[in-house]
């Protein structure tokens, strides 16, 4: 393992997926970046759902059912029409097959047909909308994240199951990714997704997820979209996930069951911090193995100098409506 790194430290990992400036780092510059934003809201709500990109504001205002506002102080893109879950449902998804079929955004080209929940002030569910073009929005995605793991006769972690992704894959083609993660669909909750997602690209069988795995936490970022994701750079991605710890012996080990799993491979610690100081791993697995070797004594205050900072960095305060968001119940409204 001769090759540069990307990164001198875990630090810039961090700094790397959650790069939309901290207003408690540098103030002046997260002004001045929100206040180039258009701030995404629906209806006579205040509340801002998402931040939004000038050149995409200035297309989705022109469209039916959409107000602009370019000179309120933050300047804002409205969902103005509809009045309950699906009557605004139905306008983003009128607006976004237009844009889809004269090819307006690139980002579309990776429509999927399933549906992502976005979430309002308390809690819940404002509307539905494509999982390719929630980016436009700004919005919230909500998603879960597996890492299965083996200990040693010590104790000790051997080694974590990473997958590597399809070097066709549309979006961090040939990255190391978790065991399994995915979005988490609208009307879904984030630990049926995951044996879902389990299923699907690990073959682990329901049971087992059931049986083994152990929530442990969430992670939240604020991610700026960048070639490598695929449609506009530069698009924002705030975004909440859901993790799970899976310890597994050694004669269970996952298999590629989807087109966009090439493969998987049991990954000593040591090895695995070395991926990601390289370059080598998707930008929210990164952030979820840094959480995993916080959690397991792996990385501590003792040998690892940016420890304290790394620790709050992994749990962003977000902007946007988090704090009502509920899976105990149906939401829609």
């Amino acid at each position: 393992m001769t090759q540069s790194n990307r990164f001198k430290s875990l630090l810039e990992v961090v700094n790397h997926c959650d790069d939309f400036p901290l207003p408690g780092k540098d103030l002046k510059a997260y002004t001045a970046r929100v206040n180039s934003l258009y701030h995404f809201k629906v209806g006579r709500d205040t509340t801002t759902l998402g931040f939004v990109l000038p050149e995409v504001a200035s297309k989705v205002g022109r469209c039916s059912g959409w107000d602009i506002n370019n000179k309120s102080v933050p300047k804002t893109l409205t969902l103005s029409g509809g009045h309950d879950h699906d009557s605004r449902s139905e306008i983003i998804r009128a607006t976004m097959m237009h844009f889809k079929h004269k090819r307006t955004f690139g980002v579309l080209e990776k429509w999927r047909s399933e549906l992502k929940p976005c979430y309002g002030p308390t809690g819940s569910v404002l509307f539905s909308i494509e999982r390719a073009a929630f980016p436009l929005l700004g919005i919230v995605a909500y998603g879960v994240m597996l890492v299965a793991y083996t200990r040693n006769g010590q104790g000790g972690i051997e080694g974590l199951w990473v997958q590597r992704r399809s070097r066709s894959a549309r979006t961090h083609a040939g990255l190391l990714d978790g065991t399994a993660a995915g979005g988490v669909p609208i009307r879904k909750k984030p630990f049926t997704t995951l044996m879902s997602e389990a299923e699907e690209e690990a073959s682990f069988s329901r049971e087992l997820v059931a049986r083994r795995a152990r929530a442990c936490g969430t992670l939240s970022y604020f991610h700026t979209r960048r070639k490598e994701m695929g449609g506009e750079v530069g698009l924002l991605q705030p975004g909440v996930h859901f993790l799970y710890d899976m310890e597994v012996p050694e004669d269970v080990q996952p298999r590629s069951n989807d087109t966009n799993v090439e493969g998987f491979e049991l990954m000593a610690p040591d090895r695995l911090k070395w991926e990601i100081l390289a370059g080598n791993v998707k930008p929210w697995f990164a952030l979820a193995v840094i959480d995993f070797f916080v959690r397991h004594g792996i990385i501590h205050e003792e040998n690892e100098r940016d420890f304290v900072e790394i620790s709050m960095r992994l749990h962003r305060h977000l902007e946007f409506p988090v704090f009502g968001v509920s899976f105990l119940t149906n939401l829609l409204n």
